[in-house]
């Protein structure tokens, strides 16, 4: 006899107006500590060398991961409804021109 699967739990999630508009964000910056990720969502204007966050999400390493494994599941269901997404530029790191997604850098070893 197999075993019984349990229940499923629910979650009620409430999202209000103002959360519900959103926030644009073309800049991302990412960095970490051994306890936690940090994600800067930031806007820039083009032609501007100042961007503003819009918000910072702060996230334990295993929540992260499973953001970037939720992520990647729905860019594949994308991708497979509308098409690849293309990345502008010649190395799709760097991203097109001065602004976009990335990684901070390494800090170097001293």
């Amino acid at each position: 006899m197999a075993n019984p699967q349990p229940p499923q739990q629910r979650i009620d999630i409430r999202l209000d107006e103002k959360v519900a508009e959103g926030i644009y964000s073309n800049l991302a910056l990412m960095s970490h500590s051994p306890a936690e990720f940090f994600l800067d969502f930031a806007r820039m204007v083009p032609g501007t060398q100042k961007a503003s966050v819009q918000a910072r999400i702060i996230m334990t390493p295993q929540h992260t991961k499973f953001l970037m494994n939720a992520l990647k599941e729905n860019i594949e269901r994308f991708e497979k409804q509308f098409g690849e997404i293309k990345l502008h530029g010649k190395n799709p790191q760097e991203g097109a021109g001065q602004f976009g997604f990335r990684t901070a850098p390494e800090p170097e070893d001293k």
